[in-house]
């Protein structure tokens, strides 16, 4: 019996019954040979945590776009403080840690530069909508390369919690009911944080500091000890009444007070703008596309517009002002 068969061993023997095991895993579209040492989840998780699109993260807007000063949260530290919940709330439950984990490492990679703005703009531009959990799912199916072929092969388990991480879709396993709710009570706290440490809110109402908590750690640690609590030898991840509706009604207040306010989104035309004119200046001129995408487009049924989307997507914030600059601002003659 080889490592991974030993580990998988433990699974079935010490998970919960509604643990997904590994061994039982609905398995890859195209089959592999098992690794002698990983699970099929473990092996998952890294070629998620290896991706170019995991890298991309560090420099994808959160909220805040380009904001001055190093401790505002990316679209990289969102998704490790989701993973870290994740964990936590999976391993109280006796869930399969390592499917949660890599649920949680790829549930933002085809998020879109400058946040929720560039969804929105894609969303409009696009003929079928742009939703980015769709888009994640996409990237770990054909947009990352590995090996010379498209895709990282992951396992069902894995692109299901992926794709239903929102929180109007229903993930297939535990695991991925986790990583959506983990989603929520992440964004929700750091959120609240980088929006006081940013002067745009001094603090949330008493309410919720008295019931909730008062700093952000009892936040994160009363919403997790809910979930846990109400959880337990349960086929449903939950938060108790109370718990969720203090949580949907903060999320309202950051909607109000944060995600639309106009001096945290002073910049949000201009984000627009530049999404906006790349995406027209490809539609006119598809074949200056980079040579990558456009192999995609010629060796699969995907459309133009398809190809021009997960180009823009896949830009980081920064790169996306360097595209913009060198198709539309005029350089200097020499």
């Amino acid at each position: 019996m080889n490592i991974r068969e030993k580990h998988e061993k433990f699974e079935i023997e010490n998970l919960s019954v509604w643990a997904a095991k590994s061994a039982f895993s609905k398995g890859r579209k195209t089959s592999e040979e098992k690794c002698e040492i990983r699970t099929e989840y473990q092996r998952d998780r890294d070629r998620i945590l290896h991706s170019k699109s995991f890298r991309r993260l560090k420099h994808k807007t959160q909220v805040f776009l380009s904001p001055e000063g190093d401790h505002y949260r990316t679209r990289l530290t969102h998704t490790l403080e989701v993973s870290q919940i994740s964990r936590t709330i999976a391993r109280a439950l006796n869930l399969n840690e390592d499917l949660t984990e890599a649920i949680a490492l790829g549930h933002d990679l085809g998020h879109t530069p400058f946040g929720h703005t560039g969804e929105r703009i894609l969303q409009k531009l696009c003929s079928n909508g742009f939703r980015h959990n769709e888009q994640s799912l996409r990237v770990v199916d054909y947009l990352e390369i590995r090996n010379g072929k498209m895709g990282l092969n992951l396992t069902y388990e894995v692109r299901d919690g992926i794709l239903n991480h929102p929180s109007n879709y229903e993930p297939a396993t535990l695991e991925g009911q986790i990583v959506s709710i983990s989603d929520r009570i992440a964004y929700i706290n750091h959120d609240i944080d980088d929006a006081v440490r940013g002067n745009i809110i001094d603090k949330i109402p008493e309410k919720f500091l008295k019931k909730i908590g008062y700093s952000h750690g009892q936040r994160i640690n009363n919403m997790i000890i809910d979930i846990i609590e109400n959880s337990k030898d349960k086929n449903k991840i939950m938060m108790s009444d109370d718990m969720a509706e203090l949580t949907a009604e903060l999320r309202d207040f950051l909607f109000e007070n944060v995600y639309y306010n106009k001096v945290a989104k002073s910049e949000e035309d201009k984000t627009m703008f530049i999404v906006e004119k790349i995406f027209e200046y490809y539609t006119k001129n598809f074949d200056a596309l980079p040579e990558f995408y456009l192999k995609i487009y010629e060796n699969n049924n995907f459309t133009k517009e398809e190809i021009i989307k997960d180009y823009i997507a896949g830009m980081t914030d920064r790169y996306a002002m360097k595209v913009f600059e060198e198709l539309y601002i005029p350089k200097p003659w020499h």
